[in-house]
């Protein structure tokens, strides 16, 4: 599994949109309810950080998925564990 294919999943599941404004930083300038939906999607693995760090509405730093330790949330790897989940069906996603 690469960085396409987690891309793939996460268009065919639904949660490319969300990926999209994580990678933007848009997420964190919205209501607080968005910004704890992709907390979440962050800790299970179905979104990562992007590869530049951003700053939230009040100025906040939030770091880059590569300023990480290996396998933390909201890193690439933390991603490929969730999506390798789903393909094995370890993890059922409907």
């Amino acid at each position: 599994m690469n960085y396409h294919t987690i891309t793939r999943m996460q268009k065919e599941y639904g949660y490319f949109s969300l990926q999209a404004m994580i990678n933007s930083g848009d997420v964190w300038k919205l209501e607080g309810a968005s910004g704890r939906e992709a907390m979440s999607a962050l800790q299970w693995g179905i979104c990562m950080l992007p590869k530049k760090s951003k700053r939230d509405y009040y100025g906040n730093y939030i770091p880059s998925r590569d300023e990480l330790k290996k396998g933390a949330k909201g890193t690439y790897e933390n991603c490929l564990n969730f999506w390798s989940s789903v393909m094995d069906g370890t993890i059922g996603l409907y």
